[in-house]
């Protein structure tokens, strides 16, 4: 159940993709992210966060108090969905090369983090201790909000790095 809890986004996800490609085509650089955050999403599903061997090694390196691996796959869920939400948003509405562009993509990614949240939340509250491994929060009272600010970190970075050369595959894609 943990499993299908983590890769549920890539199983409704790629479908989805598939079905509207013909109408609705994403640019290279949207999907070579789906397919690295489908590929960091399957390896947490699989491992679970808090086991993932790369997060342990990680830990044991630097001394850290948790597997890091989780908040890495928050930073992914905010600068994945940050570049898919720019490219709808500059595709079906009026924002595009407006100044609120950027605002409202974050806004949507940090949206989509809280209602992540609730959502592990009410597995939580229904699945009582059998939810642990998908929470993930490894002791952290605190991994909510640390998990909504990787979330806003990773759509920031995203968007700081990587919107110039969205723009010139947008256009390419719209010519």
């Amino acid at each position: 159940m943990t499993w299908l809890l983590e890769v549920v986004w890539v199983l409704i996800g790629l479908p989805l993709a598939v079905l509207f490609w013909r109408r609705f085509p994403l640019t290279g650089l949207l999907c070579c992210l789906l397919a690295v955050h489908a590929l960091v999403l399957a390896v947490g599903g699989h491992y679970t966060y808090a086991r993932v061997p790369l997060g342990g090694w990680l830990q044991d390196t630097l001394g850290l108090a948790r597997n890091p691996y989780d908040r890495f796959g928050h930073l992914m869920q905010g600068f994945v969905p940050a570049i898919g939400v720019r490219e709808l948003l500059s595709r079906t509405s009026p924002l595009r090369g407006s100044r609120w562009l950027a605002p409202l993509t974050v806004c949507s990614c940090l949206a989509f983090s809280a209602g992540f949240e609730m959502f592990e939340w009410a597995t939580a509250v229904i699945g009582g201790h059998a939810a642990d491994d998908f929470l993930a929060t490894q002791g952290d009272v605190w991994d909510t909000q640390w998990d909504m600010f990787c979330a806003l970190i990773g759509a920031t970075v995203a968007l700081l790095l990587l919107s110039r050369w969205h723009d010139r595959q947008l256009a390419r894609l719209a010519g």
